[in-house]
Parts: structure tokens; C-alpha cells; sequence
């Protein structure tokens, strides 16, 4: 028998009218009509074993999807063990509602289960935190909360509600979904962007996140290739140009951004990942001038002076910056040897790669594993990282083939991301192969939610590079100190053990030669399974953004 509407349904029906089908929790009492709310509208229910994978689980759905993503989290403990993920969202721009259980509002103040006032602790990471009003006002409070996440610059809102509100009845809410309107960029400031490429001998794209995020991946493939400009992708900008493209120059990053003189800079911020926004300068050279272009005003730099900047739907800036380009007499021949050189210099870095990425060194050489996971990749694989040294690799030899295919924590930094993006991944890309990336200090954050993936059956290959250190401080300890404390895990640890304890299956590999085979039973096996990698601890990812 259907119970009696109460909050929890109003809740729940907002939340399927923005798009949302999954709901992320780890069980919680606070929020049982939430729950039942789900049940009645017939929407998934995705339980988890630590709340922080219920937010990341979220973020990458609204990440992959590019609809808002949803996690309930019971009170107190729940919410605080959420927080990590709540930051990772609002650094990434991801728009993610975080609906939280509260102590009873009868109760409130005697010292009931898990009081705590939520909302000024989730403030400064969110667009907007607060508590719903009452029971009756769950719909409306519900509905606002998906409109702030949505509108430009997308974000993560915190909401909850009193427990006693949400087993209240509520009226059906009529939900009024609402697109944000497109935010129209300057023509002005786009026009100074234009002359800027005319004068430019040297110009350089940097393509960010929200460039997908802003559905506005054909357009900038579009730019690039009409005015024939070198490309280098930040986060999910990675994959507009696929890989072996002729204006995808990523390995010759180095050498673009010391000579470039004009850095035109799209949805992405200009922080420690490009150098703070200074670049060129080499050798006498004068700095290049940067232009910052975001999808809303509150992106765009204020550390330091852009020659130029724009702020606007990011399709619409590319359409007019290309009609603006016209009218400055942009000449797309005119970077042409520019574009031959970068293109050299990358196609001479691949070149090079060749030795190390085919590497019969023993102990094994960390490239040797993406050598090996290059031939076995799929067109529309989603690669996801989660740690340090080993996930830098991929950042620099694994080029998507489609865009939004590539998820990592972002500039937060986050670890502990990896179990919950692969759950998002294998949901809303159910045909594709989903590979996680682990270094093993990351694994330590959230590998039991291997229980979450064999639970709900969601196949994901894991590939662990197993150091047996905290690789991205031993080495850097050790050059500044001489020695290091705090940075050792165990060599070869059995996590793979862990994974097939879980109900999924995995093997440790020690030798070069038993890569390629164990990561082919992984793809074949049809269920969460893990491939320990032994790497050689010696072997330090030469780094050089560390974020100071």
C-alpha cells in the first residue's frame, strides 16, 4: 500500500523533473521519506559505504551527463563526511544538489541524535546553503536549490530539511524547470580578443572543463579549426580535439607556452595548472599576452590583468569571436608555421616516448603500464584518475578520442575521488569501458566501495600502480631534506585481495611482460576487477606544477 505523500515525495519529484535518476546515500534515518519519495517516483537508489562517494558519485554524474547530479546524506556525521566531495564539486563548477537529513525542529536544541546547524559549515563551498522553511515548502526549496546549481557558473547547493518536516505531508509542487538563459559576452570585449589574434604571431588555445560543461565542445572545434589555432586541453577539456589531431600540440606544451606570444585561455581558471596565467619570457622573450574567456563574470581572473577578457555562454563567444575574427582581418594562414613547429616538437616527444612506454625494466617502469593500456583502450573508454605520480602519466599519455571522457579530481586535488566516478561512469555510460586509475595511497581512501560496485553490478577495471610510497612527497621530501618520514606504504600490498574479497576478481603483476594480458582478463571478465601493478619506487614523475 503507497503511503501518503509526504516532503520526501515533493523532494523527490523536483528532483526527477530536473533530470536527475540517481540518488546517491549511504542509509540514514534522517532521510527514510527521501527514500520512500524515490520508491514512489520510481527512482534509483544507489547506496554507498562512505557518504564521500556518494557526493563524488554525484559530481561525476552531473559531470558525464551534464544534468544536475543528487546525494542525500543523513544528518551530522553524514554531512561532515561529505564535505570533501561537496569542496571537489565547487572547485570543478560541477552542478551537484546535496540534500542533508536534520535534527527534528520539535527537538532542536535539547541535544537530539546528530543535531548540528549544517548549513553555515557547507556555505563557503556552495553556491547557496540553507534549510528548507517547512514541510509545505520542501517542493519550492527543492526546486531552487537545482535552478542556483544549474544557472552560470554552475555549482554545488546544500539543503536540508528537518526530519520531522520531511515525514510531514506536503503539497504536490508544479515544478516550472527553468534553463538559465544564455549569457551574451560582450561584443566589445570580444572584438579586442579579435584584434589581439591579428597582431598575434604566436597564439596558443588552452581549452578547460567548462568548455564541455557549457555544451560547447563544437564550437570550439569549430574555432580552432577555421582559424587553424594550436590547442592544448585542460580537465575535461581533453578529447574537443581528439587525439592525433593536427592542432593538438599537448606534448609540446612546454615550448608553446614559453614562446607563445598571445595564450587565449577558455573555461578554466588561470591558477597553479597554467602557471597562474604568466607565460613566455624565455630567454629575454616578453611575456605573452593572456586572454581569459569564462561562461560568467565571477570566473574570470582578478589575480592578475588579462590584455583582454570575456564572459558569456561559451558556444555564443565562440560563434561571435569567429564572426569578430572576420572583421579584424584574422588570417588563419598567418600561424601556419607556428602550428608546423608545435607540431614537431609534439610529434618528436611521441617519438621519444616510444622506448619507456614499451619498457622491459624490472622493477616495472610506471609507463610501461600506459604502453600496454594504450592498445587495449576503446574509442569511448572513460579513463578516470585518483592519486598522484601514476595519475600524472595518464594526464600526459592517455589523449582522450571523444570529449568528456576523462575525469579527474580537478583543482582541488582531492584523492579518494576514484570509487565514486566509477560508479557514475558505469551508469550513464553503461556500453562503454570504464577504467579507474589508482595509485595505491589513493586506494586506501575508498576502495571498499568495490562493494558498492559489485553490489549493483557495475563492471570497472581498476588499474593500481602499486609504488609501495606517497610517491608525490618521498621524492620531494628527499631532494629538499635528504631524507623523508610519513611517505612509506607497503611494497606490493595485495589490493587486488581486497577487490576480489569484495565479490570482484584482481591480480598483482610484477613483471613487464604480464601488463598486457592481465589488463585483457580485466576488460573480459564482465566484473569489477582489479590489476596490481608493482612499479619501481625509484621512478619519479618529472613535475614541475606543484602548486607553489
Amino acid at each position: 500500500m503507497e503511503s501518503a505523500k509526504h516532503a520526501g515525495d515533493a523532494a523527490v519529484a523536483v528532483s526527477k523533473a530536473y533530470g536527475v535518476e540517481t540518488m546517491f546515500t549511504l542509509s540514514g534515518g534522517h532521510v527514510f521519506p527521501l527514500y520512500d519519495g524515490a520508491v514512489h517516483e520510481g527512482m534509483r537508489i544507489l547506496d554507498v559505504r562512505h557518504e564521500q562517494s556518494a557526493v563524488f558519485a554525484a559530481e561525476a554524474t552531473a559531470r558525464l551527463t551534464r544534468k544536475p547530479g543528487l546525494a542525500v546524506l543523513t544528518a551530522g556525521p553524514g554531512i561532515t563526511n561529505g564535505v570533501s566531495g561537496v569542496a571537489t564539486a565547487h572547485f570543478n563548477g560541477s552542478p551537484v544538489v546535496v540534500m542533508g537529513g536534520r535534527a527534528p525542529q520539535s527537538r532542536w536544541g535539547s541535544g537530539a541524535l546528530q543535531e548540528m546547524d549544517h548549513p553555515p559549515l557547507l556555505e563557503p563551498i556552495t553556491k547557496l546553503s540553507f534549510t528548507a522553511g517547512d514541510a509545505e515548502s520542501v517542493g519550492q526549496d527543492v526546486e531552487m536549490a537545482f535552478r542556483t546549481a544549474v544557472a552560470p557558473h554552475r555549482g554545488p547547493v546544500f539543503l536540508d530539511v528537518y526530519m520531522d518536516h520531511l515525514f510531514s505531508p506536503s503539497p504536490v509542487h508544479d515544478v516550472q524547470t527553468q534553463t538559465p538563459s544564455p549569457y551574451e559576452p560582450d561584443p566589445d570585449d570580444l572584438a579586442g580578443i579579435a584584434r589581439l589574434l591579428a597582431e598575434a604571431q604566436r597564439p596558443v588555445l588552452v581549452y578547460g572543463s567548462d568548455v564541455w560543461m557549457d555544451r560547447a565542445e563544437e564550437a570550439a572545434r569549430d574555432f580552432a579549426e577555421t582559424w587553424r589555432l594550436p590547442v592544448i586541453p585542460n580537465g575535461q577539456g581533453r578529447g574537443i580535439l581528439p587525439a592525433g589531431h593536427e592542432l593538438l600540440v599537448t606534448r609540446a606544451r612546454g615550448r608553446a607556452f614559453n614562446e607563445a606570444d598571445l595564450v587565449i585561455v577558455v573555461g578554466t581558471p588561470l591558477d597553479f595548472r597554467l602557471g597562474y596565467g604568466w607565460f613566455g619570457g624565455k630567454e629575454g622573450a616578453p611575456l605573452a599576452r593572456v586572454v581569459h574567456i569564462a561562461d560568467a563574470p565571477s570566473q574570470l581572473a582578478t589575480h592578475m590583468q588579462p590584455a583582454a577578457s570575456a564572459a558569456g555562454d561559451l558556444s555564443v563567444v565562440f560563434w561571435s569571436l569567429g564572426a569578430a575574427c572576420g572583421d579584424a582581418g584574422v588570417k588563419p594562414d598567418a600561424y601556419a608555421s607556428w602550428v608546423s613547429r608545435l607540431s614537431e616538437s609534439a610529434a618528436a616527444a611521441i617519438a621519444g616516448d616510444a622506448e619507456l612506454l614499451a619498457s622491459g625494466s624490472d622493477p616495472i617502469h610506471p609507463m610501461r603500464v600506459y604502453g600496454e593500456l594504450g592498445k587495449v583502450l576503446a574509442e569511448d573508454a572513460v579513463v578516470i584518475g585518483d592519486g598522484g605520480d601514476f595519475v600524472s602519466y595518464a594526464g600526459k599519455y592517455v589523449e582522450p578520442r571523444q570529449p568528456g571522457n576523462w575525469l579527474d579530481p580537478g583543482p582541488y586535488g582531492c584523492l579518494g575521488t576514484g570509487l565514486g566516478y566509477s560508479i557514475a561512469a558505469r551508469l550513464a555510460r553503461p556500453s562503454s569501458q570504464v577504467v579507474l586509475l589508482l595509485g595505491d595511497g589513493a586506494a586506501g581512501f575508498s576502495l571498499m566501495d568495490v562493494d558498492t560496485l559489485v553490489r549493483h553490478r557495475l563492471p570497472v577495471v581498476m588499474i593500481c600502480g602499486n609504488n609501495g610510497i606517497w610517491g608525490l612527497e618521498k621524492h620531494p621530501m628527499q631532494l629538499l631534506y635528504g631524507y623523508d618520514v610519513a611517505a612509506e606504504l607497503q611494497p606490493q600490498c595485495r589490493y587486488d585481495q581486497v577487490v576480489t574479497a569484495l565479490g570482484g576478481g584482481g591480480e598483482l603483476v610484477t613483471k613487464p611482460s604480464e601488463i598486457g594480458p592481465a589488463l585483457r582478463r580485466a576488460f573480459d571478465s564482465g566484473i569489477p576487477y582489479m590489476v596490481n601493478i608493482a612499479t619501481d619506487p625509484q621512478v619519479a614523475y618529472p613535475r614541475n606544477t606543484t602548486g607553489v
